[in-house]
């Protein structure tokens, strides 16, 4: 490890990453973790070696076993990594293996969720974790899709249901407004711009709601009135899993430029979105939220034209209720305007 000194007194950073690729394809995790020390201690210095350390610490989140895995899963760990360092750890190891390891009650509630989100039944370890939401998948949930880390990149699949074919546009006369002086206050498009906060506050996106009491497709159309564009859209209706499994990839995500939230930070999004469009009161029993869900209508829809970047198009009807609700959520990089 001594000979990697100068490259750090050097501050050479890609001589380091170098390093970092070596010390991973041999599995030495000790002098990896400080190389990691070592480089923080320089920044001390003013010696711009935070990426490296950063990349350290994915690196271990993602392939150093358990022990030394579990050391980098802290609060603000790695900020700018290719994703949060519980969604890398729990991507590659199972509860039983990090949990003797997790001191950091946050970082163990949130490894728990992603490893819930992965099919795991963690209810036997109710007593020990913080968690809002059930500690295993139910019956009426989706497969979430997943991420795929790998050590210089990272892919987030979207839903089987957010790809498939939407038939020719119609047009869709808008229904008025719900009464009332700012519709936007309704709490289920409150809860829908929740969903990809990350992607207005911390990014370049752009997020439209409408309330109307009326079905789904007078939601849109009034949507894309209110936002100045003709009131044609092709729609197609849902499953509420297949909702769920979208509005969990949207709350997963930061959008364009914003941090990634994590799968377990996305379905929580998901369930929060949804027991505000159902009226049920939080913190909500899974099963009535099950049976709530299927009394809502849920369609994805779009403008005419292809659809790029990062996109959340959704409406919900409560027929009962006699609401509609529509989102449209949007970002994408500069490059791919």
């Amino acid at each position: 490890m001594s000979d990697l000194q100068p490259l750090v007194d050097s501050a050479d950073v890609a001589a380091l990453l170098r390093a970092v690729d070596g010390l991973c394809a041999n599995r030495e995790w000790e002098a990896l973790a400080d190389l990691a020390r070592r480089c923080l201690q320089a920044v001390e210095l003013g010696k711009q070696l935070w990426p490296v350390a950063m990349h350290i610490d994915y690196r271990l989140a993602l392939e150093a076993p358990p022990a030394h895995c579990a050391a980098v899963l802290r609060p603000g760990a790695a900020r700018f990594a290719l994703g949060p360092l519980t969604e890398v750890a729990a991507g590659r190891h199972d509860w039983a293996s990090l949990a003797p390891y997790l001191s950091d009650p946050a970082s163990a509630a949130a490894v728990a969720q992603e490893r819930v989100i992965r099919g795991e039944n963690l209810t036997y370890a109710a007593g020990e974790l913080l968690a809002e939401l059930p500690l295993q998948l139910q019956p009426w949930e989706p497969p979430y899709a997943l991420p795929r880390y790998r050590d210089r990149e990272a892919s987030f699949p979207l839903p089987t249901a957010a790809t498939g074919p939407l038939g020719p546009p119609t047009r869709l006369p808008p229904a008025g407004s719900l009464d009332g002086d700012d519709p936007d206050d309704d709490a289920g498009a409150s809860a829908l711009r929740d969903v990809v906060e990350a992607w207005a506050t911390q990014s370049s996106g752009q997020v439209r709601t409408a309330t109307v009491e009326d079905a789904a497709a007078g939601a849109v159309g009034r949507l894309l009135v209110d936002t100045g564009r003709d009131p044609d859209a092709s729609m197609v209706q849902l499953t509420p899993a297949d909702a769920l499994a979208i509005l969990q990839w949207a709350g997963a995500s930061g959008g364009a430029y914003g941090r990634r939230r994590g799968g377990a930070r996305g379905r929580f999004a998901a369930w929060s979105a949804a027991a505000a469009l159902a009226g049920l009161d939080w913190p909500v029993d899974p099963i009535a939220m099950g049976e709530a869900l299927d009394e809502l209508s849920w369609f994805r829809w779009a403008p005419p034209g292809p659809e790029t970047g990062w996109v959340l198009r959704l409406a919900i009807s409560d027929p009962v209720d006699g609401l509609a609700w529509a989102i449209d959520a949007t970002d994408q990089r500069v490059d791919d305007v």
